[in-house]
């Protein structure tokens, strides 16, 4: 692992199965099971209030494929940085990226125990590439650049990946910062992708999500559509621009998609 501070057993300890948290309760949405059940009650009350929530999940880890999927493929990207990578699932980036390129280096950040417990699913690449995982939080924008270094080259264009996790943070204006430092610190040619839960789409969504909030849980902001379009500010969007996740260049054999309360988008850095 890049960082000793990622030890499994160590993590372990740290771990709270008193609270819920995001990260596992989405991994029980996504039909996981590296979660405890105080997230699997946390995860029914809410979709007793919004069953859609499990579609919406859903939507945002399809969302995530078909992104690492064009930056593999189209546009040619080999490096990518994963902010807020939670709990190891299927189609993760650096196994949708290496089928694709399978020289592609992978560096996954996040800071919550029970995804340190799990890294090591993180760190199997194809031997042409290579992933690793950092023990940081994103409010630390320095510190994971300087320990992403280790495995990416910064100065060849690098996909930002920020996938439901920067509204984890309260002030709006922190999270613009944070975006816009670590893209500061990427050359042209890279790309940023964001995708989170949207305020005023859906209002059955909203009131789950303020509830959810309100239990002593770890909250998650949702943003409007604006908010969410301003990360992209100063770089090229990539059509169809920010637009609800399913809407966002959905597979030919897909279903017809519906607008939820999930937006994102992708675009590239002039």
């Amino acid at each position: 692992m890049t960082d000793p501070a990622t030890a499994p057993g160590a993590a372990q300890q740290k771990i709270d199965t008193s609270v819920p948290h995001s990260a596992r309760i989405w991994n029980y949405w996504l039909g996981g099971k590296d979660n405890y059940p105080v997230d699997e009650e946390a995860g029914d009350a809410y979709t007793a209030v919004f069953p859609g929530i499990v579609t919406l999940a859903r939507s945002s880890r399809a969302f995530l494929r078909r992104n690492i999927t064009h930056l593999a493929g189209e546009a040619g990207i080999r490096q990518f940085l994963d902010i807020g990578t939670g709990l190891p699932t299927a189609d993760n980036t650096h196994q949708v990226a290496q089928r694709i390129a399978p020289e592609s280096r992978i560096v996954y950040v996040d800071n919550d125990p029970m995804v340190l417990a799990h890294a090591r699913a993180l760190l199997y690449s194809a031997p042409q590439g290579a992933t690793a995982y950092v023990d940081a939080d994103i409010l630390d924008p320095d510190r994971i650049l300087e320990v992403a270094a280790g495995t990416l080259d910064l100065e060849r264009p690098t996909a930002l990946i920020l996938s439901n996790i920067l509204g984890h943070i309260a002030d709006y204006d922190r999270a613009r910062f944070v975006v816009t430092r670590l893209m500061a610190a990427l050359p042209s040619g890279s790309y940023l992708s964001v995708n989170d839960g949207s305020r005023g789409v859906d209002p059955v969504f909203e009131q789950a999500q303020d509830a959810y909030n309100e239990s002593g849980a770890v909250p998650y902001n949702l943003r409007t559509v604006d908010q969410i379009a301003a990360y992209f500010e100063g770089l090229d969007l990539v059509d169809p621009g920010v637009v609800p996740v399913p809407l966002w260049r959905p597979d030919s054999d897909a279903p017809a998609p519906e607008p939820i309360g999930e937006h994102g988008g992708l675009a590239r850095k002039p």
